[in-house]
């Protein structure tokens, strides 16, 4: 699996044994390797050193802080990354949740968020940018009462 946004590699934490290892890539992570997990410090996918291919692209929460000009290089490249028939798996908030974080964050009850980055950008493009850089859509719905979206690509066999 590779984990763009990864942070401390968190995820591959809570995955545990359901998972054989992979690769975690984040802008704040610590270079590590502990032979089944490796974590490397950059940004996706101009920092990735791999030729891997994965069974499974994670980015959760981590599409809405790509620059516009970027998210067609950034849905091609995960493609890259992916084994034929390997998914993708994004979550991408709702706009409404920036406008819940300007509220939260004036009220000086969450601080360090990266709120600025998310542009505005309207999760209902996501599917549009991942067809169209050779996925298969899989599924799309939201939860967490609407203020969120998961979205599963599928590589072509």
């Amino acid at each position: 699996m590779l984990d763009i946004g990864a942070c401390d590699g968190v995820l591959f934490r809570r995955l545990g044994a359901r998972i054989s290892g992979g690769v975690g890539i984040d802008p704040d992570a610590s270079p590590a390797n502990d032979g089944s997990v490796r974590l490397i410090g950059g940004m996706f996918p101009d920092d990735l050193d791999t030729t891997e291919l994965f069974d499974a692209v994670t980015a959760l929460a981590v599409f809405e802080h790509v620059d516009d000009d970027a998210r067609d290089v950034f849905a091609a490249a995960c493609l890259a990354q992916l084994k034929p028939g390997g998914r993708c798996i994004l979550t991408v908030p709702s706009p409404m949740v920036d406008h819940v974080l300007d509220v939260l964050i004036r009220l000086r009850i969450l601080d360090g968020m990266h709120e600025e980055e998310h542009h505005g950008f309207d999760a209902t493009q996501t599917p549009a940018i991942f067809t169209g850089a050779g996925f298969e859509l899989g599924k799309a719905r939201k939860f967490q009462l609407g203020l969120n979206n998961l979205f599963v690509f599928r590589k072509p066999a």
